[in-house]
C-alpha cells in the first residue's frame, strides 16, 4: 500500500477536487436517473414503477426513437470525419513556422469557443435561410438558392458544415502532436526523394495516430452529445420532417415539452450505453493501427 502511495498519491491529489465533485454532485443524480428509467414520471406525481416498460416501448413501438437514433449516427459519420479533416488540414499548414503563430491559433481556435452558442445557432439558421446570405451569395452567379435548413435533404448538412466549422480544439491537439514528430524522418525521407504525398502516409500519419484516435473519440462523443445548433436550427421540434431530431432533441422534448422524465431517463441511459459500444470498438480496433513509441515488438 504504501508503494502504491508512493507512486500514485500525487495523481490522486490532482484528480481529487473532480473525484469529490462527482460523489457529491453527480453520483446521486445518475443513480436516480437509473431508477427514473424504470418508472412513469411526470414530475407532478410520484413515480410509478414499469420495470422495463420504458425500454420495451422503445425499442418496439417508438418509431420517432429509431429515427432520432439514425439522425445522429448519420451526423456522426459526416462531421467527425470531416472535422478531423479539416483539423489536421489546418494544423499541418501552422506547423509549418508562420509567423505570430500564437494569433493564428487563437483566431482558428476562436468558432470552437462561439459554435456552440445559441447566437452563432441563430445566425447560422438566417444565413442558410431562403432569403439567407448563402442565396444572396448564389445569386450573384445567377445560381437559384433554396431552402437548405426548411428542406429535408439539404437540413443536417448545414449542422454538419457548422461542426466542420468548430475544428479549433482538435487542431490544436493535432498541431502539438504534429510538433513531436521528429524532423530528421522528413529529413531523411527528402534524400531518398520521397514526395510530400508519400511522406504524409508514410511518416505524418503513422507517428500521429495515437493523436489521431484520441481525437476520433473524443470528437464522436462529443457528436452523440450535440444539442444546441440542433435545436435552435430546428426550432426544438427537429423539423423538417424530423430531419434534424438529434437524439438530444428527442430526449429534451421528452423530458420537458411533454414532461415524460421517466421516458427521457431511459433514453438517457440507452445513449450513455451507445456512446460506451462505439468507443469501446474504438479501442477494440486501434491496436491494430495505433502504435506507440514506447512500444517494443
Amino acid at each position: 500500500m504504501q508503494r502504491f502511495l508512493r507512486r500514485n498519491a500525487a495523481g490522486y491529489i490532482f484528480l481529487s477536487p473532480w473525484i469529490v465533485g462527482f460523489l457529491s454532485l453527480a453520483l446521486g443524480p445518475i443513480l436516480f436517473s437509473l431508477y427514473l428509467s424504470f418508472t412513469r414520471y411526470d414530475m407532478m406525481t410520484p413515480p410509478q414503477w414499469l420495470g422495463l416498460g420504458n425500454y420495451e416501448y422503445m425499442f418496439t413501438r417508438d418509431r420517432r426513437f429509431w429515427r432520432a437514433l439514425s439522425v445522429t449516427i448519420e451526423y456522426v459519420a459526416l462531421a467527425v470525419p470531416l472535422r478531423l479533416a479539416v483539423a489536421l488540414g489546418v494544423a499541418m499548414l501552422l506547423d509549418k513556422g508562420l509567423r505570430s503563430i500564437g494569433v493564428y491559433r487563437a483566431i482558428f481556435y476562436l468558432p470552437s469557443l462561439l459554435g456552440a452558442s445559441i447566437a452563432i445557432a441563430i445566425l447560422w439558421r438566417e444565413m442558410f435561410g431562403l432569403e439567407g446570405v448563402v442565396n444572396q451569395f448564389l445569386a450573384l452567379f445567377g445560381i437559384q438558392g433554396i431552402g437548405w435548413i426548411t428542406s429535408p435533404s439539404t437540413s443536417i448538412y448545414t449542422v454538419v458544415l457548422l461542426a466542420m466549422w468548430q475544428f479549433g480544439s482538435p487542431m490544436l491537439i493535432f498541431l502539438a502532436g504534429l510538433r513531436n514528430i521528429p524532423r530528421d524522418l522528413y529529413e531523411a525521407a527528402e534524400i531518398d526523394g520521397t514526395s510530400k504525398l508519400r511522406q504524409f502516409f508514410r511518416i505524418t500519419l503513422p507517428m500521429l495516430a495515437p493523436v489521431v484516435f484520441f481525437n476520433l473519440v473524443l470528437q464522436t462523443i462529443e457528436a452523440f452529445k450535440t444539442f444546441t445548433s440542433a435545436f435552435i436550427i430546428s426550432h426544438g421540434t427537429g423539423a423538417p420532417a424530423d430531419s434534424l431530431l438529434f437524439y438530444t432533441v428527442y430526449l429534451f422534448n421528452e423530458a420537458f415539452k411533454f414532461f415524460r422524465m421517466g421516458y427521457a431517463s431511459a433514453l438517457a441511459w440507452v445513449l450513455l450505453l451507445i456512446i460506451g459500444v462505439f468507443t469501446a470498438i474504438a479501442f477494440t480496433t486501434s491496436k491494430y493501427w495505433v502504435h506507440y513509441e514506447n512500444e517494443r515488438d
